[in-house]
Parts: C-alpha cells; sequence; structure tokens
C-alpha cells in the first residue's frame, strides 16, 4: 500500500523523511541499562525524574500505516505505535531503550492495515515534574557503569554539501523544558514547585507527522489498564447508498445486537487459539452521514445516489475482523443477493439463533468463503472509560488536583488556557478536511466530464429498487452474462458473471479442526525453539 506522495505538502514530506530515518532504529522488546543524552550534550538519566501513569487519546489515518501494533519484523509502512512510541522517546517522556514493556505500554484495540482511528488510547508510564505520583510504577533500568559520552555537536557551518543534515528543528528544545540535568549531589537552592504538568499534547504534535495527533491525555492510577478497562469500542464503517436498500441493512444489523457467536462474522487466527467466539453488541444502527458530500449535485447528475451513510457498530470487544464481516454480508443484504436473515444464520452455529428468533435457520458450524469488506472506510471512533477512571485534558486545562492547589501563581481561566494551548490542533485538522473536500469535488466533475462521452453502466442493484433478481438479470446484446459487481466497501467490488448464495459456497474447517492443526504443527514447532532457547540461555547463566 504506498502512499499518494503527489498530494503531500513539503511539511508532510519532511516529516516523512524524518520519520523513516528514526525507524531505521529499532526499539528493543527488553530492558537495557542506558543513560541518554539532552540536546545540549549533558547525560540524561531517567531515574532522576519522576513518573506517572496516564492514558493518551490520539487520532491516525490508517490508510498511511502498516496498522497500530508495533511488529519485530520489518513492515513495508511504519506501524504507528512505532511511530508514537518513537515521538515519547524523542522527548524523553519514555527512555526508548526500556521499549514498550519499560513503561508499561498498553493499547485499548489494535487496528489492522488501513483501519484509521479518531479515538484510539493507550495508557503508559511517562516522565513527569510532580513528584510522588509513581507508586507502582514498573522497575527502571539500571544506569550503566561506562561513561557516557555527550553528544558531539558540529560547530556551526561544519560540514559539506554533499553530506545530508537533518533539519534543526525546535521540537527538541521545547521537550526538554523543565529538566533537571545537574548532578543530584551539586548544591542549590530548592527549586520553586512546578505549576503546572507537562504539556504532553503539545510536544508530542510537534514531533509527530501530520498523519497521527494527540487530542488529549489524563491521569490515571497505577493500576489502570487501556485495554482492560474500556466499558465499550465504537466503530464506524463509512459508505455510500449506491445500488443499496439501507432498510434492508439496517434489518439485518438489527439481529446483531445481544451476545451470538460470531465464527462466521469474523477471520480465525489458530495461533491465538480461540474458542469462545461469543461477543455482545451494544447498537448497531444505519445512519446518514450529514451534510452529504454530494453537495454540488455532481454525482446526482451522472445517474448516481451518492448518500454517504455510517454503520455505527458498538460493542464490548470484537473479534478479528469482525467488522469489516459484518460489512460484507451487509452488503450482500443491502444489495438484495442475499436476505436480512442471513445474518442470525450465519450466528446460527449451534441453534441458538433458531430459538431466539422464531426462524427456521439452519445450523451452520463451519464458515463459507467470502471476501471481506474494504478497510479504508473503517474507524474506530471512540474507546469508552468510566468517568472515574479518566479525565481527558489539553495542554490549555490545569492539574489543578496537584498543581494549582492553594497556588497563587498557577494560570487559570480563558487566558492560561490560550497561553499553555498553542497546537492549533483543530485549526490543522479543518486544513486537511477542506483539501479532502476540495478532492471530492474534483473527482465529482471528473466523473460529470466522463459520462458526457460514455454511457453510464446499467444499474442492478439493489433488487428491491430494480425488480430484478440473479435470475432475471438481462444478458447483454451480444447474448453475453453481464458482469455484477458485489459491492466491498471504499468504491471496490467483486465483479463475476455469477453469484452464488453463502449458503451453499464451500465451507472451511471447523474451529476445532484449525486450532488443532495449527497447534500440532506451527505453534508445536514455536515451542519446540522456545524450550530449546530457554535451555540455551540457562545453561549460558550456568
Amino acid at each position: 500500500m504506498t502512499p499518494n506522495y503527489d498530494a503531500w505538502s513539503k511539511e508532510e514530506l519532511i516529516a516523512r523523511l524524518t520519520d523513516i530515518e528514526q525507524r531505521l532504529k529499532p526499539i528493543p522488546s527488553r530492558k537495557k541499562p542506558v543513560s541518554s543524552s539532552t540536546p545540549g550534550g549533558s547525560p540524561f538519566h531517567f531515574d532522576r525524574h519522576p513518573r506517572r501513569k496516564i492514558a493518551v487519546k490520539f487520532c491516525y489515518s490508517g490508510w498511511e500505516y502498516n496498522g497500530l501494533a508495533f511488529q519485530n519484523d520489518p513492515t513495508p509502512l511504519p506501524t504507528v505505535e512505532e511511530v508514537l512510541f518513537r515521538a515519547f522517546a524523542k522527548a524523553r517522556l519514555v527512555d526508548l531503550d526500556a521499549g514498550l514493556d519499560g513503561c508499561g505500554w498498553e493499547r485499548c484495540g489494535r487496528t489492522d492495515v488501513g483501519v484509521s482511528a479518531a479515538g484510539q488510547v493507550v495508557s503508559l508510564w511517562v516522565r513527569s515534574v510532580f513528584q510522588g505520583l509513581d507508586a507502582e510504577a514498573p522497575p527502571r533500568p539500571e544506569l550503566a557503569d561506562v561513561p557516557v559520552q555527550p553528544t558531539q555537536v558540529p560547530a556551526e557551518g561544519a560540514g559539506s554539501e554533499s553530506a545530508p543534515v537533518t533539519p534543526d528543528v525546535d521540537e527538541a528544545a521545547f521537550a526538554f523544558t523543565e529538566l533537571d540535568t545537574s548532578p543530584p549531589d551539586s548544591p542549590s537552592e530548592p527549586p520553586r514547585p512546578p505549576d503546572r504538568e507537562l504539556q504532553y499534547v503539545s510536544i508530542l504534535n510537534r514531533i509527530l507527522p501530520p498523519t497521527i495527533r494527540v487530542l488529549a491525555w489524563s491521569p490515571v492510577s497505577p493500576s489502570f489498564s487501556a485495554r482492560f478497562n474500556c466499558k465499550y469500542r465504537h466503530y464506524k464503517y463509512f459508505f455510500t447508498a449506491h445500488g443499496l436498500d439501507v432498510s434492508l441493512m439496517q434489518r439485518a444489523a438489527d439481529y446483531l445486537v445481544g451476545e451470538h457467536d460470531f465464527r462466521n462474522l469474523s477471520k480465525l487466527d489458530p495461533a491465538k487459539q480461540i474458542t469462545d467466539f461469543c461477543r455482545r453488541i451494544v447498537s448497531a444502527q444505519v445512519n446518514p452521514v450529514e451534510p452529504s458530500p454530494d453537495s454540488c449535485g455532481v454525482t446526482k447528475q451522472a445517474g448516481h445516489d451518492d448518500q454517504f451513510y455510517v454503520l455505527d457498530l458498538v460493542g464490548n470487544a470484537f473479534l478479528y475482523h469482525q467488522v469489516r464481516h459484518i460489512m460484507a454480508i451487509l452488503f450482500l443484504v443491502g444489495t438484495g443477493l442475499e436476505p436480512p436473515s442471513i445474518i442470525p444464520t450465519l450466528m446460527n452455529t449451534n441453534g441458538s439463533e433458531s430459538a431466539r428468533t422464531g426462524l427456521q435457520l439452519p445450523v451452520v458450524d463451519r464458515k463459507p468463503e467470502y471476501q471481506m469488506a474494504d478497510a479504508l472506510p473503517l474507524m474506530l471512533w471512540e474507546c469508552a472509560f468510566s468517568d472515574s477512571d479518566v479525565h481527558w485534558q489539553s495542554d490549555g486545562d490545569v492539574n489543578t488536583n496537584v498543581a494549582c492547589e492553594n497556588n497563587p501563581n498557577c494560570e487559570t481561566g480563558s487566558l492560561g488556557m490560550e497561553k499553555h494551548s498553542g497546537t492549533g490542533l483543530v485549526r490543522q485538522i479543518h486544513s486537511v478536511y477542506q483539501r479532502s473536500l476540495i478532492h471530492s469535488a474534483l473527482e465529482g466533475h471528473f466523473l460529470s466530464a466522463a459520462v458526457r462521452y460514455h454511457p453510464v453502466p446499467p444499474q442492478y442493484f439493489p433488487f428491491s429498487r430494480t425488480g430484478l433478481s440473479v435470475g432475471t438479470i438481462p444478458r447483454l446484446p451480444n447474448n453475453t452474462a453481464p458482469v455484477i459487481g458485489v459491492p466491498l466497501g471504499g468504491g471496490t467490488c467483486r465483479r463475476g458473471v455469477k453469484y452464488v448464495p453463502l449458503l451453499s459456497r464451500k465451507r472451511l474447517d471447523h474451529v476445532d479442526v484449525a486450532n488443532a492443526r495449527w497447534k500440532n504443527g506451527k505453534g508445536s514447532r514455536h515451542e519446540n525453539r522456545k524450550a530449546l532457547i530457554s535451555t540455551a540461555e540457562t545453561n549460558g547463566n550456568e
């Protein structure tokens, strides 16, 4: 998946090149003794600074990354966690050499390649300016015995024109505010207690590329987990009504609400050895998106109905690729190729859905083969937590519980918020949104220009509107079968001249069979390798 660099601005390209240079340095997965250095060359020791646990809420454009989760092996594109963690490390908020484990990194929900998020959350321990907040923090790595050499900074004007030079940006100086790099036993007057916490949002956004934006942060308890404290997750899948009967899709989505077995509406990963596929869906609603992107009526002139809709799917947890599988089936229902009852049929793995719905449904204990929906329109919209767990704030919000209690010098109110916000986050994202609208209008006019010279393809879907069916689609003038495109979301479709109903398709192996095959094959070899490595390490220590 290659980004469209032609549409990137100069600043975005510089940020991307800087990111690629940074990710050439591997992130260690184990803690190592290390002492870093500040930009000025003074030794920097993380053990001399207090830490606190926080949760960070951020958004990202999924099509620019190789998924969310950090990967040990090289990936064609960087992962979101890799880029985000490196930003924390560059700001000296976490220790790069201690890795993700060293700061107790936890994510709320994993998104795959191409999937975006507007409300992803991670929790971790970071550097703070306040003492006494680091109870139950992960142990710090021991300081190295070897002396740390200060970073050598070339004199102004040194170097040659042919040597590449990294731009001297100001985010490093910004990130190193309020650092104490003096020896701990040096005599000095007691410092004045800080008025406010480090500006985590501004610090990170000055380092991160434009495709990842930190929105807010919250102080959390030492036992807080971004994964396990999450009450529910809200996904959105955007699509147009072109060729779809949205009312039929909603009827099918209604069957999703409640606790069901979703093994036939997700992708099986035998490596996880999952045997329980029951998940609870709180809400499944197909809602119009306003305003419609077709505000100028261009696509309607071309004979298409491209009103935007979104599936709002809320649940306590989701299986691998569950939302994209659900959308693929809803598209089949919307076209009329499958009835709304196909949803409870696929969830009827042991006959329980027949009793629940009162319908005569066949038992489907093995998943039929079908292609899941495209990743581009999928977004993790919200990770919800209890109000007692998180208190989201931006840099303009002063931590009154810690910093401003009985402190007359604390800057509160609108003036203080304006002074410390300084990120221009809303303005920046709005600018990106405006450019996207321009691109949409341009593409719409390209379509309008094309239909002036080329015929509009025949419309077969939805069957509820065209009056057709699989057996009554008219043949072409040369008596050949027409090619129909089954929608897969994101403007993509699967083309063919024949549609095979889901229940008539080839079935995959039963979950128990697939799990056992992996466990006895690849899983067994993996366990043997782990045992050999463990034995070698034990013998080496002896």
